[in-house]
């Protein structure tokens, strides 16, 4: 098992020192940044900083040094912002600081994702984001979906105040196995049940999988209002998707 004294990065094992708190959690970033080359925790602690000029440069350099896509994305860019979700959660860092990570992870994806399209890689899955009806917040919602895309998925976002019958559509008209919901607000959780409601209804339930989340939302919450799955941050949403891939067909009949 590795040890803290393993990550060569000043900052990043501040970062796990200071910031996350869950065993489990410091266990994974530990062994994910000690295996990490330098220049991949270099990209790392830019992208926590917010610093999207020196993402773009840090990423573009590891690329012409011949460093593969997946790992500057992987063990730089997915594993910075996992840190971030981390302190976002835990409200050591709050939506201006997690905009100004967005904003260096979009810098440094920009160089990543057309070699990933060139090299013919799929995408794990298609999933359907959006925040339910009523709710007009986003952030957590577009940190999911920033880190559903660096992990492989492609996402279609409908963005806020969604309504049942749009995530309906958005999900016939992309033929998308995933459904995921988001809601900030306790008056707008019920929209949840609402929207898989109408699923059945249009007898479209057995089609798609769906999975939700947001502050308020427990995995409780979830099972009763009839959720294949329920991710209480980022980093579960992606875990959450993978587990549901996992059990439904990448096509439909």
């Amino acid at each position: 098992m590795a040890e803290i004294t393993d990550i060569s990065n000043d900052f990043i094992r501040q970062e796990i020192e200071e910031y996350i708190e869950r065993p489990e959690e410091r266990e994974r970033n530990i062994n994910l940044f000690a295996r990490a080359r330098p220049k991949m925790q270099e990209i790392a602690a830019a992208l926590i900083d917010g610093d999207n000029d020196t993402v773009n440069r840090l990423t573009r350099e590891a690329l012409d040094s011949g460093i593969e896509a997946l790992e500057v994305m992987d063990d730089g860019l997915i594993a910075g912002m996992g840190i971030v979700g981390i302190k976002f959660r835990q409200n050591f860092i709050f939506v201006p600081e997690v905009l100004a990570c967005a904003r260096a992870m979009k810098a440094g994806m920009a160089h990543i994702e057309p070699i990933l399209s060139a090299a013919g890689i799929e995408p794990v899955g298609k999933v359907i984001m959006g925040t339910v009806k009523g709710d007009l917040h986003d952030i957590g919602k577009n940190l999911c979906i920033m880190m559903l895309r660096g992990s492989g998925f492609e996402v279609i976002d409908l963005g806020v105040d969604t309504a049942p019958d749009r995530f309906i559509e958005a999900v016939e008209e992309h033929d998308a196995l995933l459904l995921g919901m988001s809601a900030l607000l306790s008056t707008t959780m019920p929209n949840m049940g609402k929207t898989i409601e109408a699923f059945i209804d249009a007898d479209l339930r057995d089609k798609v999988k769906i999975m939700v989340g947001g502050a308020p939302v427990t995995q409780e919450f979830a099972d009763d209002m009839g959720a294949d799955g329920y991710g209480k941050d980022a980093l579960a949403c992606v875990a959450t998707a993978k587990k549901l891939l996992g059990v439904v067909a990448k096509t439909r009949a």
